[in-house]
């Protein structure tokens, strides 16, 4: 069972900016399909049934064996309609009918990742971080570039596929993993400035700390100087065994474990060094139109 405010089960709140009450039917109809091809797996019937039974609880009705699978079609269907005017019933019934199918090792059944695509692609503001239903507004990200413009075309998707894994990562509740790829794409954006001449001076540091070092005596007491103390603090603690423990493992007396909310906190301080570093990198490159 999911876990998410009570008050929900009787009234979900207002839609705004995304869609919170109910589940749109082209929604409906998508997750039906995804019913429907995991039914291919086994007896048709029986696993319509399953998920018709997990239907009818959120809806308060008893589970009532159809009396053939054409029958058991329709009946899912209809349960499926009435739970769907309730977007977080509805997202319960099918999130624990499937991970109950999950324990079968002879049966696959969609993921929290594949309902929470259907949502995103349907604009639901709900996303499933197991055990949690959070709100979508909750788990905004701060925007970054998407195509920067001084990087190399190959850096660039690198650069994106990166950026995309870690919201994916982040959006299933696998905080620590999507701190380690946006920490990893910090390390690797500040590499970008390796070789760049800044006045009569070029940046000859080959790692992290020492391209950092170099920019920060390049720049003395100015926004970028500071911004570097705080991302270089932020990067000593994300790498500590007794800190955030993402990138050289961690302490396992000593170290706490990351929860998904201070995940999510630290990648969006990340994405906003990412635009950030990637500005001063388009003006140090000729791209953009400021000096350092």
């Amino acid at each position: 069972m999911l876990k998410f405010p009570g008050a929900w089960r009787f009234k979900p709140p207002a839609d705004n900016d995304w869609i919170n009450q109910s589940i749109p039917e082209d929604a409906v109809r998508e997750f039906r399909a995804m019913i429907d091809k995991t039914a291919t797996q086994g007896s048709r019937q029986s696993i319509l049934e399953h998920f018709k039974g997990y239907f009818c609880a959120v809806v308060g009705e008893p589970h009532v064996w159809s009396s053939s699978e054409s029958w058991a079609d329709t009946d899912l269907s209809t349960y499926m309609s009435v739970a769907a005017k309730n977007a977080p019933l509805f997202l319960e019934a099918f999130h624990d009918a499937c991970e109950s199918l999950r324990k079968h090792d002879d049966l696959y059944a969609p993921d929290a990742g594949m309902i929470n695509e259907i949502c995103d692609q349907n604009s639901i503001g709900y996303i499933i971080q197991p055990p949690k239903l959070v709100p979508r507004s909750s788990a905004t990200l701060v925007e970054v570039p998407k195509e920067p413009p001084s990087l190399e075309e190959s850096a660039v998707e690198i650069y994106q596929q990166s950026l995309k894994r870690s919201e994916e990562l982040l959006r299933d509740g696998h905080g620590r993993e999507a701190v380690q790829e946006m920490l990893w794409l910090l390390e690797s954006v500040v590499n970008g400035f390796k070789g760049i001449e800044a006045g009569k001076d070029t940046i000859q540091g080959k790692y992290f700390n020492q391209i950092v070092k170099d920019l920060r005596r390049l720049s003395p007491g100015t926004g970028l100087d500071r911004v570097l103390d705080w991302i270089t603090a932020l990067h000593g603690y994300l790498s500590s065994p007794t800190g955030g423990g993402v990138r050289h493992g961690i302490d396992l007396k000593a170290g706490i474990a990351l929860d998904v909310e201070e995940a999510r906190l630290f990648c969006n301080l990340i994405r906003s060094y990412l635009g950030f570093l990637l500005a001063k990198h388009a003006h140090l490159t000729g791209v953009g139109d400021r000096p350092i």
